[in-house]
């Protein structure tokens, strides 16, 4: 009898997780998936919900397991910054000019919710923030000058078992020793300080701002010449490579490998990076260096008018998401999805930094 009864209540207890309530599923499966917006919104639900989103350990898990770029920060040199939304409803931060920030800033960076923005007075100082929680922190001066628009590059990878966001810059920058080459300088929010590599890179030319993208423990910049410098933070060396930097693409990273993205008549092309070494090998090496991963056909959302001019003019393409303007239109387009949304109408002067609506705490 007691071994019966044993059993009955095992079997019970195994299944106990199919009674429980709906809310305590969403609260305990679903909440730490949702961006911070609407997880602001859903705190209203009741007490016990507004207590579970507003714990350090929920904000934590919320930042490793949400990830979707949610919208952009747009950067001009001449306005404060302003916030478009993928979705308006979904994502947003409370202060899209980051007045919040004790001077004006310039966005030069984002990675997985961090932003790196840079101070417009005296020798300039970079921060690093979350636009979600107004949370920042103002790193030390460089060692060296970085110049008035930095090719600086944010790290940040959320991790289950660190409850403080590690983070790195990278910025690369034109050498005063040395003639024609260009230096790197690492800050490590672990150490606390910047530190300038031993490596320089010569006839790389000009880099462009904001271009800058990592990958692997790479870091990939756009040159106007067409190619690309790559540098490996892992072992810290620095190479050129060729193809796929056109004036016209953006760079970012599908399935976590370096992409390049074009416009091409009425749609794009994306190539993936499949060997960054085509130019150490031997000549006639059949090895190409670049793949053609896939060409998609960009439209209007449905129920959004066509303007006059059907040129897309592509601004950002990585992960999952193109974002991209047909006249003064923004569209974005979901490679998983396959669904193409109405974003935006208005004038956009400036660049187009993602942005993720993170919980993360600096």
């Amino acid at each position: 009898m007691d071994r019966a009864r044993r059993g009955k209540e095992l079997i019970a207890n195994k299944n106990s997780m199919i009674y429980l309530d709906l809310k305590d599923i969403i609260k305990d499966h679903a909440l730490p998936f949702l961006p911070a917006k609407s997880l602001f919104r859903f705190s209203g639900v009741c007490k016990d919900w507004k207590m579970q989103i507003r714990s350090p350990f929920f904000a934590h898990k919320q930042s490793t397991s949400f990830s979707d770029v949610s919208g952009f920060f747009l950067a001009s040199p001449s306005i404060p910054p302003s916030f478009v939304s993928i979705d308006s409803m979904a994502y947003g931060v409370p202060d899209p000019s980051l007045m919040f920030l004790p001077e004006p800033v310039d966005i030069r960076a984002s990675c997985n919710g961090l932003l790196c923005c840079q101070g417009r007075e005296g020798y300039k100082a970079y921060y690093v923030c979350n636009a979600v929680t107004k949370q920042w922190k103002k790193l030390p001066k460089p060692n060296a000058s970085h110049g008035s628009d930095p090719a600086v590059v944010l790290i940040f990878k959320p991790s289950l078992f660190n409850f403080v966001a590690e983070y790195k810059l990278v910025c690369a920058f034109p050498s005063v020793d040395f003639e024609g080459g260009h230096e790197f300088e690492i800050y490590s929010s672990k150490e606390g300080s910047w530190r300038i590599s031993g490596e320089i890179i010569y006839g790389s030319g000009s880099i462009m701002p904001r271009s800058g993208v990592y990958a692997n423990d790479i870091i990939y910049w756009r040159i106007p010449s067409g190619r690309i410098l790559a540098f490996d933070l892992r072992m810290e060396r620095a190479q050129l490579l060729y193809g796929h930097g056109y004036h016209d693409s953006v760079l970012g990273v599908i399935d976590g490998k370096l992409c390049s993205t074009r416009s091409q008549g009425n749609g794009i092309t994306v190539s993936v990076l499949s060997n960054a070494y085509t130019n150490t090998m031997q000549m006639y090496s059949k090895a190409r260096a670049w793949e053609s991963k896939l060409s998609i056909n960009l439209t209007p959302a449905p129920g959004a008018s066509m303007p006059g001019s059907s040129t897309h003019n592509l601004l950002f393409a990585s992960g999952n998401l193109v974002l991209y303007r047909i006249g003064s239109k923004l569209y974005s387009y979901n490679l998983r999805t396959k669904e193409t949304l109405f974003v935006s109408d208005g004038p956009y002067n400036g660049t187009f930094v993602p942005h993720v609506n993170s919980l993360v705490e600096i």
